[in-house]
């Protein structure tokens, strides 16, 4: 059984005790061991014998880039395309979260709620009446197509294969609707190494809703302590972390951490580094 390292920052679960907390300095058997990232990037560490069985993956901005829309609205809109391409990802979360937060009870999900693609789209034409682009001329068409096939992170489609060679479950939980879904990974040729892709679509609620990271333990027959969740957006990673799940971020910017606790239990600055932590041979 590989021994696995959790990060820790000042809280530690103890793994006897579901759900239970207690502070590090009450555990005499935490060994810290030394972080080969850089100190932004990882905490302090902790082996156990608890071999993670299934990864999940968030998809936008984990897996797929969803800045690699910049070039081609560069292209429609030279000088613009970088602005354009950071407005647009703000207004798509900040919708997603202004649906689920306006409504977050209401059986069957909330009544506001709207399929991923279509707040991509609202989003999108948001932004060009904010910036004053024009889109007579289908530019918008042209970025919503680039959208459905946003480019994967070089890395990614490696990282997955070595993933299923040791035998691991692997999914996606994503805010994506499902056609969405289905042709990114398409696109990116990781159908046959992705055995679930979970969308909210069904539940009608967006991350960080709890209902949504339930979706994982609905769909992967595992304990909560044996999934590592992935994701590059440190919000996702946090919200994942609140339900139960451990968390691996992908840094890619070499942002900070979150000033909310706790910390992922993982990190590092892109999707080989989740290899590392499921001690698997990078090569």
């Amino acid at each position: 059984m590989r021994a696995l390292k959790v990060g820790l920052s000042l809280l530690w679960q103890d793994d006897g005790i579901e759900a239970d907390w207690v502070r590090l300095d009450d555990v005499q058997s935490v060994t810290a061991l030394p972080c080969r990232a850089e100190p932004a990037k990882c905490g302090r560490v902790q082996e156990f014998d608890m071999p993670f069985k299934a990864v999940v993956f968030d998809a936008y901005g984990t897996l797929f880039d969803v800045y690699s829309v910049q070039h081609l609205a560069e292209q429609l809109f030279p000088g613009k395309g970088a602005a354009l391409a950071l407005a647009w990802r703000d207004k798509q979360i900040e919708y997603t979260r202004l649906i689920t937060q306006s409504d977050p009870n209401e059986k069957g999900g909330s009544r506001f709620y709207q399929p991923f693609w279509e707040l991509t789209r609202r989003s999108l034409e948001y932004c060009l009446d904010r910036l004053k682009l024009d889109r007579s001329a289908g530019q918008a068409e042209a970025l919503m197509g680039q959208y459905a096939k946003l480019s994967p992170f070089p890395e990614n489609l490696d990282v997955l294969r070595r993933i299923k060679r040791e035998g691991m479950t692997t999914a996606i939980l994503s805010n994506g609707s499902p056609q969405m879904l289905e042709s990114a990974v398409l696109s990116a040729g990781m159908a046959d190494v992705l055995d679930h892709v979970i969308s909210v679509d069904g539940i009608r609620l967006y991350k960080t809703a709890p209902q949504a990271y339930a979706l994982v333990r609905q769909t992967i027959a595992l304990p909560l302590e044996e999934i590592l969740f992935v994701s590059s957006n440190a919000w996702d990673a946090l919200g994942a972390n609140w339900f139960g799940l451990r968390t691996h971020w992908v840094n890619r910017q070499g942002l900070p951490f979150e000033a909310l606790e706790p910390r992922p239990n993982f990190s590092g600055p892109d999707l080989r580094s989740v290899l590392e932590t499921l001690q698997i041979s990078p090569s």
